[in-house]
């Protein structure tokens, strides 16, 4: 997974749409596609770059393809955006600790 091609993803409306809808767990494609108006084939590409961020993943059953988020790679974002937030990490939080210790 690369950030441009997972970020590229998450631009989309409908695909931040079906992330939406997979946060209550897996669904089936039909399922999916049954929630918007417009052709499967549309859905089944949305979906094709959802897989290709790594965003989702899919599993057979039988006759039918079941999508699934994938947590790991929206802890892995959540990560690279903490450095921006001017949240301190917990060794530079210990180290000022020891520093205002060692001052009294």
């Amino acid at each position: 997974m690369g950030f441009p091609e997972t970020f590229k993803a998450l631009s989309d409306p409908v695909r931040r749409e079906i992330l939406s809808m997979l946060r209550g767990g897996r669904r089936s494609a039909g399922d999916i596609a049954s929630q918007f108006d417009m052709t499967a084939a549309t859905v089944s590409y949305h979906l094709k770059q959802l897989k290709k961020a790594g965003l989702i993943y899919e599993t057979k059953d039988k006759n039918f393809i079941y999508y699934t988020l994938n947590t790991s790679v929206f802890e892995e974002i959540m990560l690279w955006v903490s450095q921006f937030t001017g949240a301190e990490s917990t060794e530079e939080v210990d180290d000022n600790e020891k520093d205002e210790d060692n001052e009294v």
